[in-house]
């Protein structure tokens, strides 16, 4: 457990000294290399499929320029760069590929976890937008804390599983 705390730790620490840009920045880079075009390709998705989930799930929200969800009375969110799982996919990542493990599973663990990362960040955000409808005050609540710390026991049930499951399992058949 503590190998999964320590590459979390230095892959957040990574992406912290190499990713330029906060949720206001409207500049994403990497090292100097501007991605912004990339990270907002990403945000885009996000809120469609956000805003199609929410539709799907009958609500109400309409879908402005800029990657704006905004209801009929007045609340309103913008998904951002920082709003994608980007990160949250780095993360795990690099937790699956410095653990041990073949390599050979690595390979289809590692892409189904990215979808499992990326279903859960449409869920949170579709979350999030739909509590804020009646309850703007606790937008801080869920995206600050609630749900980032879920996003990071959804990884670390990954890890579990590929522990318990995939690493002990492949151990107990050798």
């Amino acid at each position: 457990m503590i190998h999964f705390f320590v590459v979390l730790f230095l892959a957040n620490i990574f992406w912290k000294l190499t990713i330029s840009g906060d949720e206001t920045d409207n500049i994403v880079s990497f090292l100097g290399i501007n991605l912004t075009s990339q990270f907002n390709i990403v945000a885009n998705d996000v809120t469609s499929k956000t805003y199609a989930f929410l539709h799907f799930m009958g609500s109400g929200v309409h879908w402005l320029s800029h990657n704006i969800l905004k209801y009929d009375n007045g609340v309103a969110v913008r998904i951002v760069w920082s709003c994608t799982p980007i990160k949250q996919a780095f993360i795990f990542l690099c937790i699956i590929f410095f653990y041990k493990g073949y390599f050979i599973h690595k390979l289809w663990f590692m892409p189904l976890g990215l979808i499992v990362i990326y279903f859960f960040n449409i869920f949170r955000i579709s979350a999030i937008v739909a509590i804020i409808e009646n309850h703007p005050e606790s937008f801080e609540f869920f995206h600050v804390y609630f749900f980032k710390y879920v996003f990071y026991a959804v990884i670390f049930a990954m890890w579990i599983f590929w522990e318990e499951k995939i690493v002990k399992r492949k151990r107990i058949e050798n």
